[in-house]
């Protein structure tokens, strides 16, 4: 059996190691890995195992990442210190867990678990992982550079985003509006696709904000805000079937 150990403490790994060599010549140890971007590279460049033995604290981050970062396809038993979050994952997901320190008998259990397991029941378990995957964190509020403050700008408050060339402008319910130095892509990427949509090249707009939506005669949509807009909004024919299907029920 060809073993991975994904392990960001010396003290661990030694000691992992040492329980695995002493429980039969059939596992080797073929890499050892400490932290997330280590440990994408290394499975990424090498034949796979047949086991990971993976911590859930790295030296760079949460192993959740890895899953963030890549499909694995090979079976991991989590090792770990008290996290309840954690195990909580891993009783779902994962084939065992082992809280440290770590003995014997725990490593013992946790491959005889995994030797018991089918090919079916394999399969269905490598499906499980990607739901290890950390979700998403979006924004709830933006900090604003105008003059010589930062304002805190929530996104409830916001009615759209409007770009021409380089030039971003916050438009707010209230009607005040503002500066903003960052194109609709880097925008885009800190807000939730739920809550905001981009309608054309200049405009992102927020689901609340939209006040009427009228059949254009090409087959595009014409949008009436909130607030007023610099120009008018059009969603396209190629766009519009996207569009009411975020307004009814989200991505």
């Amino acid at each position: 059996m060809k073993v991975l150990i994904v392990e960001d403490e010396t003290s661990a790994y030694d000691n992992l190691k040492e329980i695995l060599m002493g429980l039969g010549a059939d596992i080797k140890i073929v890499g050892y890995t400490e932290s997330v971007t280590n440990t994408v590279n290394w499975l990424q460049t090498h034949s796979l195992p047949d086991l990971i033995f993976m911590d859930i604290h790295l030296s760079d981050d949460s192993a959740f990442r890895i899953f963030d970062r890549m499909e694995v396809e090979t079976p991991i038993i989590f090792t770990t210190a008290y996290d309840q979050y954690a195990i909580d994952a891993f009783k779902v997901n994962s084939i065992d867990y082992l809280l440290k320190p770590i003995k014997a008998t725990d490593i013992k259990r946790a491959i005889e678990k995994y030797n018991k397991l089918t090919r079916v029941e394999l399969t269905q378990y490598l499906a499980r992982l990607v739901h290890l995957a950390p979700l998403k964190e979006y924004r709830d509020k933006l900090l604003v550079p105008y003059k010589d403050k930062l304002i805190p700008v929530s996104l409830n408050d916001i009615s759209f985003f409007y770009t021409t060339e380089k030039n971003t402008t916050i438009y707010l319910k209230n009607g005040q509006s503002y500066p903003y130095a960052k194109t609709l892509e880097q925008v885009m990427a800190l807000l939730n696709p739920k809550d905001f949509f981009r309608a054309n090249k200049q405009f992102l707009i927020k689901r609340e904000s939209v006040n009427d939506i009228t059949i254009w005669f090409d087959s595009r949509l014409l949008l009436t805000l909130d607030v007023a807009a610099p120009e008018r909004i059009y969603v396209s024919k190629n766009k519009a079937a996207d569009f009411k299907a975020w307004m009814m029920c989200g991505y």
